[in-house]
């Protein structure tokens, strides 16, 4: 009895630590398979699809497509795909900052850069900080930023001035480009038209000389059963024509 007496704290010292190393590994087991089961993909997402834009901010991306014709126009761009911090330790800490903030849609040229943005406003409208946010950014970037509405649409003038520079002229020039493309367009439209047109013309006629010959005393207006009753006689007229 004072044997064990006397080796029971000694054991206890022995076993503590023992017990804690287990469980702290066990626990370290544990979490492990949890972030694991989390992280594994669903049999099911429980997504469903939904269109990018609503119908109104969908009214002024049709508008600023034909507007900026020789452009992109780009959905939800968060604004720190086209800014870079001046110091690069601080990078993370401005993109935890801006991260979230964007724009409804960013005009890029071809090359990718970017030449202006813009807003649509929801039913309660933007957040005067949100604002405040993206017109200091934005303008320190020369870049214009603008909100505008489905009713209350800007002319392509001005924006086009804002966003491009375009003088008057400049416009006045472009617009006469798109009238001549678009004459070119329906030109080739209507020679592409013309040409199926022939081509499926001439594929439904075959040689004369395969029609079966009519026996004596019948007449030659019967068909052979196989026609249908639809079929009938075109001139074969296949000539060119002035136009063509």
């Amino acid at each position: 009895m004072n044997t064990l007496s006397w080796t029971s704290p000694w054991l206890l010292a022995v076993l503590l630590p023992l017990v804690a190393v287990a469980g702290a590994w066990a626990q370290r087991v544990w979490t492990a398979r949890s972030t694991r089961a989390r992280r594994k993909l669903p049999e099911h997402w429980p997504l469903a699809i939904r269109s990018v834009v609503n119908s109104e901010e969908a009214r002024v991306w049709h508008w600023l497509s034909r507007a900026f014709y020789d452009h992109h126009v780009l959905i939800k761009l968060p604004v720190t795909r086209f800014t870079l911090p001046r110091e690069k330790q601080e990078s993370m800490d401005w993109y935890k900052l801006l991260g979230g903030v964007y724009c409804t849609f960013t005009i890029c040229r071809a090359d990718g850069r970017v030449v202006g943005c813009v807003d649509v406003p929801g039913s309660v409208g933007i957040p005067r900080s949100t604002r405040a946010v993206k017109q200091s950014l934005l303008n320190q970037c020369h870049l214009p930023y603008w909100v505008v509405r489905s009713n209350s649409l800007p002319t392509v003038a001005e924006i086009r001035a804002e966003f491009l520079g375009e003088s008057s002229m400049s416009q006045a020039m472009r617009e006469r480009e798109m009238e001549e493309r678009a004459i070119i367009a329906a030109q080739n439209n209507l020679r592409t038209a013309i040409h199926r047109q022939r081509s499926t013309r001439h594929s439904d006629f075959g040689p004369l000389s395969n029609w079966p010959s009519s026996q004596a005393g019948e007449p030659r207006s019967d068909m052979p059963s196989q026609w249908q009753d639809n079929s009938f006689l075109m001139p074969l007229d296949s000539r060119r024509g002035d136009l063509l």
